[in-house]
């Protein structure tokens, strides 16, 4: 199950981080998003205790999507040590977003 990231944990669980993170930022009325939902929860699945996967709600989290320059969704934003490194917006598909966190843990 992706981890749920949030305005309020984002400074401790991502900006303080060593680690690499894929957060989906998405919306409950979002089609594209929901597609999206299973390949997120199956890339949580995979890189368990190499990355962290999760999601963060744009309309209950509004800080964060509005930092980043956020003006679609679903959008993902990868992290490593930190500092932003990559993103993609729009649906995209599970072996695209696997080769790019996987370029992150060389």
């Amino acid at each position: 199950m992706a981890y749920e990231f949030n305005d309020g944990n984002f400074k401790t669980e991502v900006l303080d981080s060593q680690k690499v993170i894929m957060i989906d930022l998405w919306a409950e009325w979002c089609g594209p998003c929901k597609a999206m939902g299973p390949i997120v929860d199956a890339l949580a699945t995979d890189f368990e205790g190499k990355a962290v996967v999760g999601k963060l709600n744009v309309d209950d989290n509004p800080e964060t999507p509005t930092n980043y320059n956020v003006r679609g969704i679903p959008t993902f934003l990868l992290f490593k040590g930190g500092e932003l490194v990559d993103k993609v917006v729009g649906a995209t598909t599970k072996e695209a977003l696997k080769a790019k966190i996987d370029a992150l843990l060389v």
